[in-house]
C-alpha cells in the first residue's frame, strides 16, 4: 500500500485490464476544458464514447474536441460543446434540453467542474464560502437533479462526482474548499441510498494533488482575489493522464467511491479513515504545521 497511487479496490479492477464498455454511451463532462475533465474526455474518446463537453473557456473546449476527434476518429456530431457557468442555475434546463435534442439520451453525468481555495480560516470572507459552494456544490447538485429526471424515466443512469481527498479529511488552510467537498459526499451518498432500486449508480472520485489548472485559478479569502500559485514540473503531483485513466476504470466498474493520489497523501487518507483518533493525535498535533500542510497541498 505504501507504493500505491489509488485505493486497493480500484487498483485491483485496473489490474484486470478488461475492456471498458463505453462505446456509443453518452457522457456529459463538466469542467472539461482542462485538467482531469479534459484528459478524461480523451480516455473516453479512445473508447468510442459520445461526449458532451462543458466549461467556461470556449476556445479550450474547441481544442479538446478537436483532439478527441483526432485520437478517436469520431465524427463532429459525436462531440457536443455546451459551454456554461455551473453556478448559473437558471441555465441548467436549457443545457439539458440542448443535450437531449442532440443525442436523445445521457448515460453518464460526470460532475467535474470546481474551483479551489487557499486562506487561513479566520481570514475568509463569507462571500468566498458562498461562491465556493455555488460552484462546487449547488451547481453540481442542481444539474444532477435536472439530469436525474431523465435517468429516472429511462430507469438507468450513472452520476459521477469529482470530489477530493479533501472530501475525506479536513485540509488545513483550505476550509471553504474542504467544506464544499465534504458537502458533496453528504448529498451524493444520500442520493446513492435513494437510487438503490432505480438502477442508477453514484461514483465519488477523490483525487489528491494532480497537475491541473485548478490551482492557477485558486481563490483566497477575498472574493475575486487569486492565490497566484503556479505549478512547477518538479511538483510531486499525479500526472493528469494517470488520474483520468484510473477514474475511467472506477466509472466502468461503477465503484461507489475511489481514492486516487500519490503518497504520502493516500496513506494519510487511509489513516484518517481507519484509525481517526490516532490520525488526529499523531499527524495533526505532532507533525502538521502550516509550512508542511501547504507543501503537501502544493505537491512539494
Amino acid at each position: 500500500m505504501l507504493f500505491a497511487d489509488a485505493d486497493l479496490t480500484l487498483l485491483f479492477y485496473h489490474a484486470l485490464d478488461r475492456p471498458r464498455d463505453f462505446k456509443n454511451k453518452v457522457f456529459w463532462i463538466t469542467g472539461a476544458s482542462s485538467g482531469i475533465g479534459e484528459y478524461l474526455a480523451y480516455v473516453l474518446a479512445k473508447d468510442h464514447a459520445k461526449l458532451i463537453l462543458s466549461g467556461v473557456n470556449v476556445e479550450r473546449l474547441k481544442a479538446v474536441k478537436e483532439r478527441c476527434i483526432a485520437i478517436s476518429g469520431c465524427g463532429e456530431e459525436d462531440i457536443l460543446l455546451v459551454p456554461f457557468q455551473i453556478e448559473k442555475f437558471e441555465k441548467h434546463d436549457e443545457c439539458v434540453e440542448k443535450v437531449l435534442d442532440h443525442f436523445g439520451q445521457i448515460d453518464v453525468l460526470v460532475n467535474n467542474a470546481g474551483i479551489s481555495q487557499r486562506a487561513d480560516f479566520a481570514d475568509i470572507d463569507i462571500e468566498v464560502d458562498q461562491h465556493l459552494f455555488n460552484v462546487n456544490v449547488f451547481g453540481t447538485v442542481n444539474l444532477t437533479r435536472k439530469v436525474l429526471k431523465h435517468f429516472l424515466k429511462r430507469k438507468k443512469g450513472h452520476v459521477v462526482v469529482t470530489s477530493s481527498v479533501a472530501g475525506k479529511i479536513g485540509a488545513p488552510y483550505s476550509s471553504a474548499y474542504t467544506g464544499s467537498k465534504h458537502a458533496l459526499h453528504g448529498y451524493f451518498e444520500g442520493l446513492r441510498g435513494e437510487m438503490v432500486e432505480e438502477n442508477i449508480d453514484v461514483t465519488l472520485v477523490c483525487p489528491g494533488p494532480v497537475f491541473s489548472l485548478i490551482t492557477d485559478r485558486c481563490v483566497t479569502g477575498k472574493l475575486g482575489e487569486q492565490y497566484g500559485h503556479k505549478q512547477q514540473p518538479t511538483d510531486k503531483k499525479m500526472k493528469t493522464e494517470r488520474c483520468s485513466d484510473l477514474m475511467a476504470t472506477a466509472i466502468a466498474h461503477k465503484l461507489d467511491e475511489c481514492w486516487i493520489s500519490l503518497q504520502p497523501v493516500l496513506f494519510v487518507v487511509y489513516l484518517a479513515q481507519y484509525i481517526p483518533s490516532t490520525f488526529k493525535t499523531l499527524l495533526l498535533k505532532l507533525l502538521f504545521n502550516k509550512q508542511r500542510a501547504m507543501k503537501i497541498r502544493q505537491g512539494r
